[in-house]
């Protein structure tokens, strides 16, 4: 799932109207998501958060600016934070399955479309700044919207898109890619602010000042204050006292988790609070959280006990919950903090057994035999893992664990793709019908008509065409524990291969005859020849590795 996250904040805090107005434009598109609106009245500002597909989140960005430009007139805008234009900063952040080059493509692609289009000046910063000096959103601000009218006549501040002249109304609007920010709070058992402020000081990039065993500043030979580097790159942190926990807090924005992780930060709070006489009783995220930067905490922690990171994914999360303490102060919930568990809009895959196969039995046509396809995947995948399981850390087996660890990640990976497949593939069919139901009285209504046909068929084909790629991998997951799995569970083994195959097999179908009538299409051509060579795969490795157990398993 290829996520992007975009964080516009519009110069307005005090008319909810003009921001739900803004929001309107946002929620319109399909395939985004809005998270958050935090408008305040003293700063006369709104934070908007959603997340999204990139080219939804791109379109739903351009709406969103265009719509704050024709409300918004910033030649009467008054406010405490620093600003420059009616859209006033908009960041791209890539959250899963998307590169940082990606990000930067969207990013530059809206800030043309707003330049062009709307007749903004844009400037591009961060990482997707033109010049090193734009890249820091504080040297693009200097001097705020009133300056602007003068600055942007400067060669040096040429806006990268749209007019060279100043626009009073609009002002200008800044533009780029940056990393996730994860805003992130320790908290220890003590009052004292002091104490905690020496440990923040020595996690944060910016450093801190020696001192002497009489906690004096320590000073070069030129009588210069000796400034020591912080433990962590990407780390902003300081203390301060939560009356309503009755306890002093280490406070962080961590910009970039990759380099500096959440889980690496609290080992050494809560080293370096020990040796203070302090005792760190847990841990918040403030906002949201992408999945894979708890995935990461879990599996560390995991590492640490000396057991398999091949755990089912909820399981690595409850470890990275209960690891770093983040029910201290209230309720983690994984379904609201975690940002690919809030937009989730599964439907099929949470009903229960008996009310899926009710479903299924209606006369409704989805789902069908391609949802049925993704079920069977998701438990081939799933029986691999636990096989893996089953043979992880056995006496007989010590050779295969780190083979067998692969497994268990990839099965349960497998297992997540095929359950958000088992909706897409109904999500396709539904596409279609809607676009059979479109208008056909004119000529125009019919090319118009046949046309979104063949764009909604060619997506249902491409749907359990990701299902027949997707069983591909499960297969071969199933002949690394036929080969070298717990042998006592090869009959969970074959049961496993058998769906992998059920699979594949019910996916190529699936994808035949949603190109039944447009082979024409190029694309199809594509499609079916990618198919069948996949399917083709799949086979010979069934035929391979049933040979395998049926001489096993024979009487």
């Amino acid at each position: 799932m290829k996520l992007i996250e975009c964080v516009p904040n519009f110069s307005e805090g005090r008319d909810l109207t003009i921001i739900d107005k803004i929001t309107a434009e946002i929620t319109s598109v399909e395939n985004v998501t809005l998270l958050d609106v935090d408008p305040g009245a003293d700063t006369n500002r709104t934070v908007v958060t959603f997340v999204g597909s990139p080219e939804g989140v791109e379109e739903a960005a351009f709406l969103a600016i265009k719509k704050a430009a024709e409300l918004i007139d910033m030649t009467a805008h008054t406010g405490a934070h620093a600003r420059q234009g009616a859209t006033d900063v908009c960041p791209f952040i890539p959250v899963s399955e998307v590169t940082e080059e990606e990000c930067i493509e969207v990013s530059n692609k809206v800030g043309k479309r707003v330049g062009e289009e709307l007749g903004i000046p844009v400037y591009m910063y961060e990482k997707s700044a033109k010049t090193p000096e734009r890249s820091n959103l504080a040297e693009i601000r200097k001097g705020e919207y009133e300056a602007l009218s003068e600055k942007i006549k400067l060669s040096e501040w040429k806006p990268c898109y749209g007019p060279t002249k100043f626009v009073p109304r609009s002002g200008v609007t800044v533009i780029g890619m940056r990393d996730f920010l994860i805003a992130y709070n320790i908290n220890l058992n003590t009052s004292n602010v002091k104490k905690c402020k020496k440990i923040a000081n020595k996690i944060r990039e910016k450093g801190y000042f020696k001192r002497n065993e009489k906690n004096k500043l320590v000073k070069d030979e030129n009588g210069k204050k000796i400034k020591l580097p912080g433990l962590f790159n990407f780390c902003k942190a300081t203390a301060w006292y939560i009356d309503e926990y009755r306890q002093a807090q280490i406070t962080m924005n961590l910009t970039n988790y990759k380099v500096s992780p959440v889980h690496k930060v609290f080992d050494v709070v809560e080293q370096e609070a020990m040796t203070m006489g302090m005792r760190v009783t847990g841990s918040e995220i403030v906002g949201l959280i992408p999945k894979e930067a708890m995935l990461e905490m879990g599996r560390h922690y995991l590492r640490k006990q000396g057991q398999s990171t091949g755990l089912s994914e909820d399981l690595i999360i409850h470890t990275a919950i209960t690891s770093l303490g983040l029910n201290d102060v209230s309720e983690f919930k994984p379904e609201e903090k975690i940002i690919e568990y809030a937009i989730q809009k599964q439907v099929l895959p949470e009903m229960k057994v008996t009310e899926f196969l009710e479903e299924l039995s209606s006369d409704s046509p989805a789902p069908g035999g391609g949802s049925v396809g993704a079920l069977m995947g998701a438990l081939s995948s799933s029986l691999s893992a636990m096989v893996s399981h089953l043979t992880y850390g056995k006496k007989g087996y010590e050779e295969f664990l780190l083979e067998m660890e692969e497994v268990a990640v990839k099965g349960n990976n497998l297992k997540y793709r095929f359950i958000d497949l088992i909706d897409k593939d109904t999500e396709a069919f539904n596409k279609i019908m809607a676009a059979m139901k479109l208008k056909k009285k004119t000529d125009e209504e019919k090319t118009i008509r046949n046309a979104a046909i063949q764009k909604a068929t060619i997506y249902a084909a491409r749907v359990p065409l990701e299902t027949l790629k997707a069983a591909h991998e499960s297969i071969l997951l199933t002949g690394k524990v036929i080969d070298n799995g717990n042998q006592n569970s090869l009959s969970d083994s074959a049961v496993a291969l058998l769906n992998s195959y059920g699979a594949a097999l019910a996916a190529f179908y699936n994808v035949l005859i949603n190109l039944k009538g447009i082979e024409d299409v190029p694309e199809c051509a594509e499609i079916l020849k990618e198919a069948k060579g996949i399917n083709g795969k799949v086979a010979d490795y069934f035929s391979k590795y049933k040979a395998v157990v049926d001489e096993r398993l024979k009487a």
